[in-house]
Order: C-alpha cells, then structure tokens, then sequence
C-alpha cells in the first residue's frame, strides 16, 4: 500500500470561483502564505488548488491508497482552526483514504492546549506542518514546549517544515537554524517528528556520531524533492539513516514540474522515488512506514 505522508488540501472558498488566494490570504492576516501562493512574472504559482474528488483520482492514478494531510503553518490562530474544520470534514467523510494533522499556532494563543484537544476530538493524528520561524515564535518557547508534552503524553507525531540552508530562491522562504532541529529532538526523545523537506539537508550531518545520537527519534520526508534536489537524495539520504527513518511525500497539490508546465501530480514523482529504491526500501518508505506512524493496516501491493 502506498501511502503519502505530506500532502495539503484548501477549501474551495478561497481559490474557486474566481477569487485570488493571495488576496484572500492577506485579507485574512497571513502574509506568509500571500507570497507562498502569489503568481509573478506571468507565470502560474507554485501551488496548485484541487478539490477532494480530483485528489482521489490523482491518488488512483499514481496507485496512492491513503495521504496524510497537514495543516499549514499559518500566521493567525484563527486561520488554524479554519483550516483544521476543513480538513476534519475531508478525513470524517472520507477515512479509508484520509488521515489529518493539526494546524497550529502558539504565538498569540490562550488556548493552544483546547485547540489540540479538538482537532483529537475531530479525529486528528499529529500536529503539522508547523514552522516555527515562519510564524514568529523559538523551538525554545515555553507554549512550544508545553504543546509538545501534551503530544508526548498522548503519541503524536510532530511535523515540522525545514528549509535548506543554500539553494534556489522563492517567495516566503526563510533560513532555521538546523541546531534548532537538533535541539528539540533532544529535548523531546520520546517524540516522533518528521522533519519535511529532507530535514533541510539535516541527516548529512548525522554523518557527525554526535547529531546521530539525537536523531533517533526523527524522520524525514520527501516532500518537494524535484523542486529541490536531484534524485539521487534518495540514495545518499537512505544509506546514511537508513528506509526505515524515510517517508514519501510529495507535497501534493504542489507543482512540483513548473517548467513542464505540469498541473498538481503524484504519478510523476512517485515514479522516481520507487525507481530509486530496492524492493525492501520501497516497502517501508512508500508505505509501511507511514502506516505504523499512522495507524494504517498495510494492504496491498506497492
């Protein structure tokens, strides 16, 4: 079974019918995300929009049986909880094929602890994407670290967005600090974070014995991989941590073949990733470990 472990869906308020998602964004208080989505130069953004049923046929026509969705790391605690309404009625209509985590915020919030409870109560696995440094506050923040306790005491999965160090520009992006990254899966060894983006380049560092001992308890996606990287990632990354610390993910409805003029795909990418791995690897990363993150009964073939 194939499983994608990082895709994202927005409700169609916001993008069909004619509206701007840029302008809805900045309207709504989320700068952030206007610059992510905004079209420039004449050319398409980078984010595509689909609605539930064409994600189900895109997921058949890569031979994806079940995504994870996560909520974006909005700027306003108001925005989370919108957006997580909108995912709880995509996972509540449709769990053999969805699974959510939360959006959240902790800048700004009273009431993050409430805020966790309802997106469990919704049915919610996890808390992501959150990127700290994109909505203002420190992976040292005493808010953060509570919210990661109250995960710990209840075996969530932490998402976090990580960005690479060196590389192409693009809107909205900003420059963590890996020691960050390091830093809380120290802190927290009890909890399961997936780092997005490869980790930013972080599991090249567990090359260092000293970053490996904290890195136990992380894994990494590869979400965006062809916008990023040359598929050869996948075998350097998998020989230094090993298939069983690797989830697919392809970042879905991301556009991830801009200058092909694609629109939002996961065949294309999915395709590269299983050619880039043996029998035994494809196995864990493009399903089976995901489905033990999640919860899922591995059925199937990949």
């Amino acid at each position: 079974m194939v499983i994608d472990a990082h895709t994202h869906c927005y409700p169609e308020e916001i993008w069909d019918g004619g509206m701007c998602p840029a302008d809805w964004a900045r309207g709504q208080g989320e700068p952030h995300w206007a610059r992510m989505v905004e079209a420039k130069d004449g050319r398409a953004s980078l984010q595509g929009f689909v609605s539930r049923p064409t994600m189900r046929a895109d997921m058949a026509a890569a031979g994806v049986a079940h995504a994870l969705l996560l909520g974006w790391y909005w700027e306003r605690p108001e925005t989370c909880r919108w957006h997580n309404a909108a995912m709880a009625r995509w996972i509540a209509e449709d769990p053999a094929h969805f699974s959510a985590f939360a959006a959240l915020q902790i800048r700004g919030n009273d009431r993050v602890e409430k805020d966790l409870e309802e997106a469990r109560s919704m049915g919610f696995k996890g808390i992501g994407e959150v990127f700290p440094q994109a909505q203002g506050f420190s992976m040292r923040d005493p808010a953060w670290r509570a919210a990661l306790e109250w995960a710990e005491a209840r075996n969530w999965p932490v998402h976090l967005h990580a960005e690479e160090a060196a590389g192409r520009a693009h809107a909205g992006r900003a420059h963590p600090s890996l020691d960050d990254y390091q830093f809380i899966a120290q802190r927290f060894p009890k909890v399961r974070f997936i780092f997005a983006h490869w980790g930013g380049g972080l599991p090249f560092y567990e090359l260092n014995p000293a970053v490996r001992a904290d890195m136990g308890n992380v894994m990494y996606d590869t979400a965006a991989s062809p916008f990023l990287y040359d598929n050869a990632i996948f075998r350097h990354v998998l020989d230094i941590v090993g298939p069983r610390r690797v989830l697919f993910g392809s970042d879905y409805p991301l556009r991830l073949y801009p200058t092909k003029g694609s629109p939002p795909a996961i065949k294309p990418f999915l395709e590269k990733a299983r050619a880039a791995l043996n029998p035994e690897e494809a196995a864990l990363v493009l399903g089976g470990n995901a489905a033990k993150l999640l919860g899922l009964e591995v059925t199937g073939a990949l």
